[in-house]
């Protein structure tokens, strides 16, 4: 199985990015997919989570409102739009396949992981 993680860039504060995550081979199927993050000197967060196939979500707090997860299950891929983006939002962004098709926020509910890709948000 691999992950492959891609649209990160380097934006300012109130702009947009989506985030995209390619599965091989049919791997998203009956899997949730979510997103973490990780800022430099802090632990790994939990951003958001779909449900297979898709009819639930679940965001941290910080991003209600703001970011949108969702799938295109014939294309095996996962998209994280990110609006009203912040210096705060600023990581590496990483996709994992869930371990069932039920949303978690937990990172230990996750088999596989992507390669992250860069966010950078400047103020």
């Amino acid at each position: 199985v691999q992950l492959q993680a891609s649209g990160g860039g380097l934006v300012q504060a109130g702009d947009s990015l989506r985030l995209s995550c390619a599965a091989s081979g049919g791997a998203f199927s009956y899997h949730a997919v979510g997103w973490f993050r990780q800022a430099p000197g802090k632990e790994r967060e939990f951003v958001a989570v779909i449900s297979w196939p898709g009819s639930r979500t679940s965001y941290l707090d910080s991003v209600k409102g703001r970011f949108t997860i969702s799938r295109d299950n014939a294309k095996d891929t996962v998209y994280l739009q990110m609006n009203s983006l912040q210096p705060e939002d600023t990581g590496v962004y990483y996709c994992a396949r869930g371990r069932s098709s039920a949303v978690s926020q937990s990172a230990s509910e996750y088999d596989y992981w992507g390669q992250g890709t860069q966010v950078t948000v400047s103020s």
